[in-house]
């Protein structure tokens, strides 16, 4: 499975914001957005950042793919059937990319970061349904029970989860009660610049 394993505070510098790729750090006073760091290369503080329409639109397309930990090939997938969907294709994308197995950890607080999500899922440590899931792609449906086994981690009080997702204390689980809205994602992201970069 190819994956980006280069530094990650990088990529939150390249997109001048934070991506919340290394979890507690990025709450931190070490996040280096949150100190003013430029983009990242010898002449980045010089750097002006004028975009033509093509590099907003490449832009945007970059932002999403780093958030969800997603490549060029997969991604450009999620985009071919979200095309073939019924729907605003900007949203059933982005709702595709939310349902990850990988990324529902996230959201529910059970993982620190997507890339920890990624672990926990290859390691065969999440359970779908009382079966074992070892596929980080893997889309979670309506009324799916998530369990984290061999991890100590669940949501806290002050730890709010999307309204899909709840917390369900007696089974030390998460259930899915529904598919996550365009209201539901916290980043700013604005989808259409995507669907325009694929549609030239």
């Amino acid at each position: 499975m190819a994956r980006y394993v280069g530094p990650k505070c990088r990529l939150c510098r390249r997109e001048g914001e934070k991506l919340f790729l290394k979890g507690s750090r990025c709450f931190s006073e070490k996040c280096p957005i949150q100190k003013g760091n430029p983009v990242p290369g010898q002449h980045g503080a010089s750097r002006r950042q004028r975009f033509s329409d093509y590099g907003r639109h490449l832009r945007e397309k970059q932002k999403v793919k780093r958030i969800y930990g997603v490549l060029e090939a997969p991604f450009r997938k999620y985009f071919e059937n979200a095309a073939k969907v019924k729907g605003v294709t900007g949203q059933v994308l982005l709702q595709s990319l939310e349902r990850r197995l990988d990324n529902v950890l996230r959201r529910s607080f059970l993982a620190l970061s997507i890339s920890h999500g990624r672990q926990l899922v290859r390691q065969g440590k999440v359970t779908v349904n009382e079966k074992v899931v070892n596929i980080p792609s893997y889309q979670v449906s309506k009324g799916d029970v998530i369990k984290v086994s061999g991890v100590k981690s669940r949501p806290q009080e002050n730890e709010k989860l999307p309204v899909w997702l709840t917390w369900d204390s007696a089974g030390n689980c998460i259930k899915i009660l529904g598919l996550p809205e365009r209201a539901d994602i916290g980043q700013e992201i604005n989808e259409q610049l995507i669907v325009e970069f694929y549609s030239r």
